[in-house]
């Protein structure tokens, strides 16, 4: 385990220079990098567990994975590394990336239903993946047009290129294979200790499984990007919907059932997760540290109801009932007004 955690912090800072020297290279945003290139690649490890758990026939801990990665990656993610730099969050991700998390949030909700996704569901989901691909391109060229580079440079020699994508691909590779040694050592630990494969998908695998995006989200925000920091946590939901549980629904020889309290509560609060982001993302289009704070805050309550629930203990009914009568209802008035605020202001 520490050795997977000096991998992934030497992977996320390696990907995240070669990244920002792409961008520099192609002129395209960091943005677009983040939400793509970066997204994609830590995205990798979440998509090698959901397969083999869908072959293994543990459907429970390839749906958890995914449900619980996207929520600790909004939560967790942007929460440590709002307190690290509060976060600028560009219009484009607030009018187009955002509202996409939040339709393929609803997207695979709404193929859920029946209680389980199959290869028609997975190729639904792919399909959506193929046209969030369209949209980064669309925005890539858009930029280059709009934003043409103010001193075009000689292109640059083909050894330049061949170390940029090399430093890619060896700091893809770091985080694949610290994911890979984390997660293992953590899933042992967890199956000792006697969890079921729901809370082993909902926590230990989904939280191993984010840590690239983790780090790399962490790197950025103490680089100082903090485009590609945000961006990274919703192309990496995007593609954690899209293309792992697409991939692995079209591909699984089983369809991947869904739970019943998968149904109930997970999917609602990743659901709702994503909602809460797009009034945060919008007063003030940045996320604070007190933000930041109490993104911390809602997935410590989360994480204590999962486990608390599970394991029967009279916990889990308090913090229902402190959640729903007075958290959620004081939350969203404090949204509603930082919302109707910033509205009155850009208006």
């Amino acid at each position: 385990m520490a050795f997977g955690l000096l991998l992934l912090v030497a992977g996320a800072e390696l990907l995240v220079r070669a990244a920002l020297q792409l961008a520099l290279r192609l002129h395209v945003r960091p943005l677009i990098i983040g939400l793509s290139l970066v997204a994609f690649g830590s995205t990798a490890p979440q998509l090698t567990v959901g397969l083999q758990a869908a072959y293994q026939g543990a459907p429970d801990v390839a749906v958890g994975s995914v449900v619980g990665s996207n929520i600790f990656n909004v939560l967790v993610i942007l929460g440590l590394a709002a307190l690290i730099i509060p976060l600028r969050v560009s219009r484009q991700l607030v009018r187009l990336d955002l509202p996409l998390m939040i339709g393929a949030s609803i997207l695979v909700y709404a193929l859920s239903l029946n209680g389980y996704l199959g290869r028609l569901e997975g190729l639904v989901l792919v399909l959506g993946l193929l046209g969030y691909l369209a949209v980064l391109w669309h925005q890539s060229r858009h930029y280059a047009r709009t934003y043409p580079a103010p001193d075009p440079a000689p292109r640059p020699a083909g050894r330049f290129w061949i170390k940029e994508v090399l430093q890619v691909l060896l700091g893809l590779g770091l985080l694949s294979l610290a994911g890979h040694l984390l997660l293992e050592a953590a899933v042992e630990v967890a199956t000792d200790l006697g969890l079921s494969e729901r809370i082993i998908g909902l926590t230990v695998v989904a939280v191993c499984t984010s840590l690239p995006e983790l780090a790399a989200a962490l790197i950025a925000a103490l680089r100082g990007e903090r485009e590609i920091a945000v961006g990274t946590v919703i192309g990496s939901n995007l593609f954690n919907l899209l293309a792992v549980l697409g991939t692995t629904a079209l591909v699984a020889p089983e369809p991947l059932s869904i739970s019943p309290n998968a149904l109930d509560f997970d999917l609602p609060v990743m659901l709702g997760v994503a909602v809460l982001s797009l009034p945060v993302f919008y007063s003030g289009y940045r996320i604070t540290r007190a933000e930041g704070l109490v993104f911390l805050g809602l997935y410590l309550v989360y994480g204590l109801h999962v486990v608390a629930f599970t394991t029967g203990m009279p916990l889990a009914g308090h913090l229902e009932k402190l959640m729903l009568f007075y958290a959620l209802p004081a939350l969203g008035a404090v949204l509603l007004y930082t919302t109707l605020r910033a509205w009155r202001r850009q208006h």
